[in-house]
């Protein structure tokens, strides 16, 4: 018998998640069935979508998540000991999946995602659940193919620190941009400019928003891969060329609110109907599973071949144990990850 420990959220957020409100669970596995495989976990990623699908699920529930496990067991010949999992399995340190059951949804937008860890060419495993992982095939099939960018055109990208609009900005100067990124902190404005390579990068809590903008984009922005909304995105979409281009893949302003998906209870911020009738704009919601895993391959080639070459930095923040979880969580929430947040378990 293997002891294995998860993190059962046990109440519904109110505002910031709290430590109380998960429990560190230990239970039991059993013997391994036909078909199955026991991966030991190595790599746990934490992202914003956690946060706000815990609005959405009925607790408790064991908190899901991107995980990255080595096979340690098996009664699958495709999957024999030693081969890595990238999964959904969540926060837990050991797991025992069937490649051959049918997938589990968690919720609508987000199956429970299996497959083999790509030819990392000799990288960081972590960057399994990072710019090789579900961030990176964000940032790479959002910004390419809903965005369209044309070399010369100027791109604004919000979150620009985290771990998918690091990846945007950097695939964005790739294509020939010219790009622009909004973070929270004089220390993240910093290092965008002088690390990955960004045009211009400004504080939003600091910055006059507007007029910052004005001052770096004079002719007005052609792309705009939004992770934060609010009065930000407003202020943005309100300066944007015509046939503009918008991708919303985050909204993390408004995570921490209690009530995300109730009109009623969220901020407000400036009406767009303006800009969007008059610059003729084209604005889609995007997220990573409405591409299916067949081709995040596609993505995960190029993002590996751009970091080999020194093309592309995938910063990782890493949080060692899998009793700090918690601790991580709040911490990429607080914005204070520089690319990617994951734990060492």
């Amino acid at each position: 018998m293997v002891k294995a420990r998860k993190y059962v959220v046990k109440r519904q957020y109110k505002g910031v998640p709290k430590k109380d409100d998960f429990e560190i669970v230990e239970y039991e596995l059993p013997p391994l069935k036909d078909n199955e495989i026991l991966t030991k976990t190595e790599w746990i990623s934490v992202d914003p979508f956690q946060r706000t699908n815990g609005h959405l699920i009925e607790v408790p529930f064991d908190q899901f998540g991107y995980q990255v496990g080595l096979v340690i067991q098996s009664k699958n010949l495709k999957y024999p000991r030693g081969t890595r999992i990238v999964s959904m399995a969540g926060w837990c340190d050991y797991t025992i999946l069937n490649p051959n059951a049918p997938a589990e949804k968690h919720h609508k937008y987000y199956d429970t995602t299996f497959y083999k860890l790509p030819d990392l060419q000799g990288l960081s495993v972590s960057h399994g659940v990072g710019a090789v992982g579900m961030p990176g095939a964000s940032a790479y099939f959002g910004f390419l193919e809903e965005c369209k960018p044309q070399a010369g055109e100027t791109v604004v990208v919000t979150g620009a620190a985290g771990a998918v609009g690091s990846i945007v900005g950097q695939i964005a100067k790739i294509k020939g941009c010219k790009v622009i990124g909004f973070a929270g902190s004089d220390e993240k404005v910093k290092w965008l400019e002088t690390e990955l390579g960004f045009d211009k990068a400004i504080n939003y809590k600091t910055a006059d928003v507007y007029k910052a903008l004005k001052e770096a984009a004079p002719e007005g922005v052609d792309c705009y891969f939004d992770n934060v909304g609010g009065e930000l995105s407003s202020a943005i979409i309100s300066q944007m060329r015509l046939n503009g281009r918008v991708t919303v893949c985050g909204s993390i302003s408004a995570y921490n609110e209690d009530g995300l998906f109730d009109y009623s209870t969220l901020p407000k911020a400036t009406v767009l109907t303006p800009f969007v009738l008059a610059n003729q704009l084209r604005i889609k919601g995007f997220v990573c599973a409405s591409r299916p895993l067949s081709r995040w391959p596609e993505a995960f080639e190029d993002i590996t071949k751009w970091i080999k070459s020194g093309q592309l930095k995938a910063e990782e923040t890493v949080t060692e144990g899998f009793d700090n979880l918690y601790d991580a969580f709040v911490g990429m929430l607080a914005g204070k990850n520089f690319g990617k947040a994951v734990v060492k378990v």
